[in-house]
């Protein structure tokens, strides 16, 4: 992105929308080949109650 320092702050924020669309268009996201969530640690669930606490 270009350098916004002489840039208002409205001017600023067009030029990083802009910047954001465009990169998004020249690099898109490769989509995920394995289901959201699928690779974290399963965690086993505490026994619950009072003596825990």
């Amino acid at each position: 992105m270009a350098n916004t320092k002489s840039l208002s702050k409205e001017e600023r924020k067009k030029a990083r929308r802009t910047a954001r669309k465009k990169r998004k268009a020249e690099k898109p996201l490769k989509p995920r080949d394995y289901a959201r969530g699928s690779k974290k640690p399963k965690v086993k669930k505490l026994a619950r109650g009072q003596a825990k606490r």
